[in-house]
């Protein structure tokens, strides 16, 4: 396989997880603002952080207002982590391998990026919102489902695979990070239930809520969230599982394998030596950082091994 079109499918994959997990970010972050009382609701800002951009948000927009916000992340073409620009960065990337991904996935994810892009204005709308959301979250997993039950899963459903999932734990990470960061300290007893609220909020961010109370059987409470999203080996959107499945398919692919191997490998080992649920708040806040550096090494060595040229390679 060349590794142009190696490259291709791991970006198109990327950039739709990078959309649905976007808009699963604003439909839940609209609806905590509803359960909060007025003046502890962390408002619109974080999600800013969350996504990387907020310097690039600052420089567009006088203050973090819901529709400032909204229209920044979903329809801003010069934000590359906007819905609009990931599904058409994703459309871009399938355009140019259409041999390669069956073509039913490209129609779909063709009719996904016209669907954000033609009922965009009714998306930033109170009333629209939702409906809007749904679509993109619905479409982008439809596609998922299209390729993981249609493509063959060779060479190329690898690099598919790969892509998508240290997506989802680049994600899962910095949801978990600003999401407990902006979390209310030191309630006082009539304001418990909440916090309560929040910590839902956190699993509901990741789609995690019923498959959490399934697997641990206990009441919502921060040690065992935070165990729960970093570690849990069965739940598909917990950092451990999506590093799993990044290793799995390296381990498929054989060659050249060995510099991400050792990126991925390395990452689990701090991860599992680590009991997220003792960290203090600062304190992890520093683990999130680590693996967010980490989980760039892990790119820059797929980059070093697939995506250049040999000659460069070499020199690299």
């Amino acid at each position: 396989m060349l590794s142009r079109v190696a490259e291709n499918i791991y970006w198109m994959a990327r950039y739709v997880e990078r959309a649905e997990n976007t808009a699963r970010l604003i439909g839940v972050n609209a609806n905590l603002l509803l359960d909060l009382p007025r003046g502890l609701a962390p408002g619109w800002e974080p999600l800013m952080s969350m996504l990387g951009c907020d310097a690039q948000f600052r420089e567009r927009a006088a203050s973090a207002t819901e529709r400032a916000v909204l229209r920044f992340l979903i329809g801003d073409l010069d934000n590359p982590s906007s819905i609009l620009s990931s599904l058409r960065s994703a459309r871009e990337n399938c355009r140019t391998i259409r041999d390669i991904v069956p073509r039913e996935a490209w129609e779909q994810l063709n009719e996904l990026y016209l669907y954000a892009r033609e009922r965009l204005r009714r998306g930033l709308t109170k009333r629209g919102r939702h409906a809007y959301l749904r679509g993109i979250i619905t479409g982008s997993q439809t596609i998922e489902g299209m390729l993981a039950g249609t493509m063959n899963h060779d060479l190329g459903y690898r690099f598919l695979s790969i892509g998508r999932n240290l997506e989802r734990a680049d994600m899962s990470t910095r949801i978990i990070d600003v999401r407990t960061e902006t979390l209310l300290p030191d309630l006082a007893v009539e304001l418990r239930p909440f916090e309560n609220i929040q910590w839902m909020s956190v699993l509901k961010s990741l789609t995690a809520y019923q498959m959490y109370r399934r697997n641990m059987q206990v009441r919502v409470r921060r040690p065992e969230v935070l165990r729960f999203l970093f570690l849990n080996p069965e739940f598909p959107r917990s950092v451990w599982h999506a590093l799993d499945a990044v290793n799995d398919s390296l381990v498929a692919i054989e060659h050249e394998n060995a510099g991400p191997l050792r990126a991925i490998r390395r990452l689990k080992r701090t991860l599992k030596k680590t009991d997220v649920g003792e960290l203090e708040q600062a304190e992890l806040h520093d683990f999130i950082d680590k693996l967010q550096m980490m989980l760039t090494d892990v790119h820059a060595a797929l980059v070093r091994s697939y995506f250049m040229p040999p000659a460069v390679r070499q020199v690299a």
